[in-house]
């Protein structure tokens, strides 16, 4: 047995799926593996029995391989604040910080499966967990008819995206790249930008409707006019968002493939393959987003008592704080690529994001 083999044995399950090569990784995926860091298995090797050293190296990459491990006890904390009953405030505080490293990852699991499964199933994989902490949100508040957490956060998760993340990307990265020309492919933005103005039309044909029917002398009854517009333009939104994938994934991927990142010689994780066993990433994955489901659910029973203790309204921290700290490490990546003039991965982040709220999750 190879040493690769042997790696993947230690990895969690040397008899599933034979790695493959990956051929591209996303920008959502190379944005959440610069908070990323080698684990030392100096310890774990000395371990005699192998079915425990198997185990602990995958709890190792899982929960340590990423600089955000210092916030995995706020996941324990918010459930022991749920059932002991610390106060809905502090449970709102802490599921919101548990959920920035449970988010970076779901993003590191779906590329590990990516190696076994190609990379047209990872990349929708990886557009189905983009942004699986906004969905899980909504749906819950859905669930309990909470309508405006609904429309803020996905209104804020949209905002988030196009103003703050690539706002100060381009600001600071253009502050330390002066004198230095700033590239990026100008295809992959018309894609993007294409997609966010027909989700803008879509979004806004039954609102438009309303206030043409109702204005005015001759004004009509609105009726379910408006409902069946709605759902036409969901359906719409539902065939270019896929036609928008198979274009990506399938006709045209070379036009979204990111620009190569150097190594800089630090800690940084630079992952040409697999360091995870197939099974394990799935198990870690199922895990991940249980725990997600369950912060999420926390965070949305809570939000009116925190509203309420911080004199803030629903609508604001729906708007501004669950988008920022539901993707913070894809964020925070984004910024730190557009440092090293990488502009492809900024905007492919933070397009990405938008065009998958706004054409799919809405919808």
């Amino acid at each position: 047995m190879d040493s690769s083999a042997a790696a993947l044995l230690e990895a969690g399950d040397g008899r599933a799926k034979e790695p493959r090569h990956l051929g591209r990784r996303t920008a959502h995926n190379l944005s959440s593996s610069s908070l990323r860091k080698k684990s030392d298995t100096s310890l774990v090797r000395k371990v005699p029995c192998a079915a425990l050293r198997a185990f602990l190296s995958t709890l190792q990459e899982v929960l340590l391989g990423t600089r955000l491990f210092v916030l995995f006890p706020a996941v324990a904390l918010a459930v022991l604040a749920r059932y002991m009953q610390f106060g809905q405030v502090w449970l709102f505080v802490l599921s919101l910080i548990g959920l920035i490293p449970l988010a970076e990852r779901l993003s590191f699991l779906t590329e590990q499966i990516a190696f076994y499964t190609g990379p047209t199933v990872g990349g929708l994989l990886n557009a189905t967990f983009g942004n699986v902490t906004e969905v899980i949100i909504a749906l819950f508040a859905l669930s309990k008819g909470k309508i405006t957490v609904v429309k803020c956060s996905l209104l804020g998760s949209v905002l988030s995206n196009l103003l703050l993340v690539l706002g100060t990307s381009l600001f600071f990265g253009g502050i330390a790249n002066l004198g230095t020309e700033q590239l990026y492919d100008k295809k992959q933005a018309d894609v993007s930008t294409g997609l966010l103005i027909l989700g803008l039309l879509c979004q806004s044909m039954p609102l438009m409707l309303r206030y043409a029917v109702s204005a005015g002398e001759h004004s009509v009854s609105y009726g379910d006019a408006g409902l069946v517009l709605s759902r036409a333009s969901s359906i719409v939104m539902i065939l270019a968002y896929s036609a928008y994938l198979y274009f990506q994934l399938k006709t045209h991927r070379q036009l979204f493939e990111p620009q190569e990142v150097e190594d800089d010689g630090d800690d940084l994780v630079s992952e040409d393959e697999a360091v995870l066993g197939f099974s394990s990433a799935m198990i870690w994955l199922a895990v991940m987003t249980v725990m997600t489901a369950l912060l999420s659910e926390y965070v949305v029973s809570t939000i009116e008592a925190a509203s309420a203790s911080w004199e803030l309204s629903v609508s604001f921290i729906s708007i501004i704080l669950i988008p920022i700290v539901g993707n913070a490490a894809e964020h925070a990546g984004a910024v730190i690529f557009a440092f090293k003039n990488k502009l492809d991965i900024t905007l492919g982040v933070s397009l990405g994001s938008a065009t998958q709220i706004s054409m799919f999750v809405v919808c």
